[in-house]
């Protein structure tokens, strides 16, 4: 039983004795006495306070024997009651309960939003840098551990669930993120859960993680718009540390150094930004970002190299920079 249906449980079953201790005494009395009288009545007698006799209940045989069989059949249900509360406030059930309502009412206001299926390794690692990149993060994973962990990287919201359920989808707000990374252990659950997103938010990003590299033209086809092998990348990886060495030692340093926040990243300029229509050197990129322009790509999908700082710039350009978080942050709001 889930704890918000165990919780009306209990309270409904003390309000039921209750109401029926003070419809007894009102009828016994033919409704002379205050309902409030009667369940005041109830209310001492079962707890046993023993305040005394709102009621006369004393030389009526009728009253003093429902007042037994009240007292008997009642407290138990009343100590029962009462005592399961308390466990569920000193168990932290309760304010487990609160604080998962809290986060689906946090949950409920993000917008553009990254969803990450699955906490394990890959996910972990995922969350690690859009925490690091100061990109909102929701957390769909069924081991409590995972969570636990992926929590000690940064203040993350999550949800404790199945992702391959539509409805848990919905509850991270997929309808309204800018992207979803998919890292489940099974080919089968990423491949399901990215045609389930694709339908859900047809402009979605999706990256989903494949074991079987056999598998990435139906990842594609089911809606990915780009698939990650893990395997791959590794043994691109080996081959890199071998053939160079100091520009993976650099990259490495770039990304896992606790001391900088260094990042390459893309800057987009839209339909109504200030530099669209503008040459790349009168963006002041570096003057005033202190970014360095790696590359730059068109609606063509064309990507040009270290571009010429007299290239125009238009609606759907995107830049390729290098610099602070904070600094590429504050340039993409101004693109």
């Amino acid at each position: 039983m889930s704890i918000r249906k165990r919780l009306y449980y209990l309270l409904a079953l003390i309000f039921v004795v209750i109401m029926a201790g003070s419809t007894g005494y009102y009828i016994i009395f033919d409704g002379e006495p205050r309902f409030l009288d009667c369940v005041y009545m109830t209310v001492v007698s079962l707890t046993t306070v023993g305040y005394g006799e709102v009621i006369a209940v004393t030389g009526n045989d009728t009253a003093q024997i429902f007042t037994m069989v009240l007292i008997t059949f009642g407290m138990g249900v009343i100590l029962y009651g009462i005592s399961s509360l308390t466990a569920l406030f000193l168990e932290g059930e309760l304010s487990g309960f609160l604080r998962k309502k809290r986060m689906a009412k946090q949950i409920d206001k993000l917008d553009d939003h990254y969803i990450v299926c699955g906490g394990g390794e890959t996910g972990s690692g995922v969350i690690s840098e859009l925490c690091k990149n100061n990109e909102t993060t929701v957390l769909i994973e069924t081991d409590a551990e995972r969570i636990e962990r992926c929590k000690a990287i940064c203040d993350l919201l999550f949800i404790h669930a199945d992702a391959t359920e539509d409805e848990k989808l919905i509850e991270a707000g997929i309808q309204r993120a800018a992207g979803i990374v998919i890292s489940l252990s099974s080919d089968k659950d990423n491949l399901y859960v990215t045609m389930t997103a694709r339908m859900l938010n047809p402009g979605l990003r999706i990256i989903s993680r494949m074991s079987n590299p056999q598998l990435q033209p139906k990842l594609i086809k089911a809606g990915a718009d780009a698939v990650v092998c893990p395997n791959a990348i590794g043994a691109l990886r080996m081959a890199s540390e071998m053939i160079r060495p100091t520009a993976v030692d650099f990259l490495d340093h770039m990304l896992r150094s606790g001391k900088g926040n260094l990042r390459i990243h893309e800057l987009r300029v839209s339909q109504n930004s200030k530099f669209n229509q503008k040459e790349i050197r009168e963006c002041g990129l570096k003057e005033r970002y202190d970014l360095l322009v790696l590359g730059a790509k068109d609606n063509d999908n064309d990507i040009v190299f270290n571009p010429s700082p007299t290239r125009l710039l238009a609606t759907g350009t995107t830049l390729i920079v290098m610099g602070a978080v904070e600094e590429i942050a504050r340039a993409k709001d101004a693109f």
